[in-house]
């Protein structure tokens, strides 16, 4: 009689597990495609844009911002930065852990350009490290994040919720910067 007990257990025990790994497998990975644009997307690079350019800067301040639990890290940094009214900065670090993540990643080579955009809503994990830009008020940020096996990461999109807290610093850059086209992938 014990025995069949134990097996019944056993065998409730190894269904939840199943049921349980299935309901957390929340990962979804989906690929999209930039709006085609033929005129730039076949342009070949411009000689007269350099290969190579810097940005003359000095960091006015630095602030350190804390995200709490809960709240969403892409979404919380857009609400400091138009409060604080931060133009240009520099994301300099990032730390802290996660509830869910949702970040995207380049997957091929070509233009239009396709990327991979990674999201699951069930799956904890720590905040390694940021970086960044905030350009013309608009943050451009990467995060990498880390579980007990791997890092990852990638362009960090809403989705991202909190969950310990995440601390995240920023140089601010004293006005008069133009960084507009550091990061638009046409100007090339």
């Amino acid at each position: 009689m014990y025995k069949n007990i134990f097996k019944t257990t056993a065998l409730l025990f190894f269904f939840l597990e199943i049921t349980c790994g299935i309901l957390n497998a929340q990962q979804t990975r989906t690929e999209l495609t930039s709006k085609p644009n033929p005129v730039e997307d076949s342009k070949p690079n411009n000689p007269a844009v350099p290969d190579v350019y810097s940005i003359e800067s000095s960091f006015e301040k630095v602030l350190i911002f804390r995200v709490k639990y809960g709240t969403d890290l892409l979404a919380g940094l857009e609400k400091i930065v138009k409060e604080d009214n931060i133009k240009n900065a520099v994301i300099l670090a990032g730390t802290g852990s996660a509830l869910s993540y949702h970040f995207h990643v380049v997957s091929d080579v070509n233009f239009p350009t396709k990327n991979i955009f990674v999201k699951d809503t069930l799956y904890p994990s720590d905040i390694v490290s940021m970086n960044g830009y905030i350009i013309d008020g608009r943050v451009h940020a990467h995060i990498t994040m880390s579980d007990a096996d791997s890092a990852f990461g990638g362009h960090l999109e809403p989705g991202t919720k909190v969950f310990t807290f995440a601390i995240v610093t920023v140089g601010v850059l004293k006005d008069g910067i133009d960084l507009r086209r550091i990061d638009d992938k046409n100007y090339r």
